[in-house]
C-alpha cells in the first residue's frame, strides 16, 4: 500500500499586501504547498503559528508594528518545529548574519526570480539552510569577522573580573616578583598572595604564572593600570 504524503504547510507574513497576494498565488499555482494563512501583522502571525502549526513559514523582515527578528525570536520560543524564511529587500551582510544566529532556515531577497522562493523552500523543507550563492560568501566573510571580534572582545573583558587586590598581584608578577616579594609589597601573607594568584588564573583561564603574564602583556593590561592609577 503506497503511503499518503502530507502537502508542506505555509504560512506568510509580510506588511506589503500586494507582495504577500504575489507570493501565495506563486505558491498555489507553482509548487504543491499548501498555503494555511497569510497576514500583514507579525502578532497575527505568531498567533497563527500556534493555531496551524505550519512546517514553514515565510516571513517578511522589516515590518513596522513587530520586525521579523522579533517575531522570528518568538515563533523559536514556541518550539514547535517550523523552518522559518526571511524574505527580505536587503542583502544586508549583518542582517542575514543576525537571521541566521536567531534560528532562520534561509534568507531570500524579494528581488530574486520566483522559482528561487520556491527552491529555497523545498531545500529548507528537506531540512537543508538555504542562501542564495550571491549571499553566501558575504555572509560567511561577516560570520569570521564576527567570531573574530567576539574572540578578542571576550579575551579583553577577561581581565576586567579582577578584583581591585587580584590586579594588583597581577600588576607585581608581571613585573617578576614572587610570592614572597609580593606578599612584602602588599602587606600580606604569601598564603593569601596564593589564593589571589589562583583567583586570577580561574578569572584568566590560563594555568600558571606564566600564562598569566602572558595574557596580561598581550591583552594590555600595563595600560589599563596606568590609566586607572591616573584617574
Amino acid at each position: 500500500m503506497r503511503e499518503f504524503k502530507r502537502q508542506s504547510r505555509v504560512l506568510l507574513i509580510d506588511d506589503n499586501a500586494d507582495h504577500l497576494r504575489g507570493v501565495k498565488e506563486l505558491i498555489t499555482l507553482e509548487s504543491s504547498y499548501e498555503v494555511v494563512g497569510t497576514t500583514t501583522s507579525a502578532n497575527i502571525g505568531i498567533n497563527l503559528a500556534k493555531k496551524y502549526r505550519p512546517d514553514i513559514i515565510l516571513m517578511d523582515v522589516n515590518m513596522p508594528e513587530k520586525d521579523g527578528l522579533q517575531a522570528l525570536q518568538d515563533i523559536e520560543k514556541l518550539d514547535l518545529g517550523i523552518k522559518v524564511i526571511c524574505l527580505s529587500g536587503y542583502d544586508d551582510a549583518d542582517l542575514i548574519f543576525r537571521a541566521m544566529k536567531l534560528g532562520a532556515k534561509g534568507y531570500v531577497l524579494k528581488t530574486m526570480a520566483s522559482a528561487q522562493l520556491i527552491y529555497a523552500m523545498d531545500e529548507v523543507a528537506a531540512g537543508k539552510i538555504y542562501l542564495p550563492t550571491a549571499l553566501t560568501s558575504r555572509f560567511f566573510e561577516y560570520f569570521q569577522r564576527s567570531f573574530k571580534e567576539e574572540a578578542a572582545s571576550t579575551e579583553e573583558n577577561l581581565l576586567t573580573y579582577l578584583t581591585a587586590r587580584e590586579e594588583e598581584v597581577l600588576d607585581l608578577l608581571t613585573q617578576g616578583n614572587n610570592y614572597k616579594g609580593i606578599a612584602a609589597k602588599l602587606f600580606i601573607s604569601e598564603t593569601t598572595v596564593k589564593t589571589h594568584v589562583n583567583n586570577i588564573f580561574q578569572k584568566l583561564q590560563v594555568n600558571d604564572r606564566t600564562q598569566a603574564v602572558l595574557y596580561a602583556l598581550n591583552n594590555g593590561f600595563a595600560n589599563r593600570r596606568r590609566a586607572k592609577m591616573a584617574v
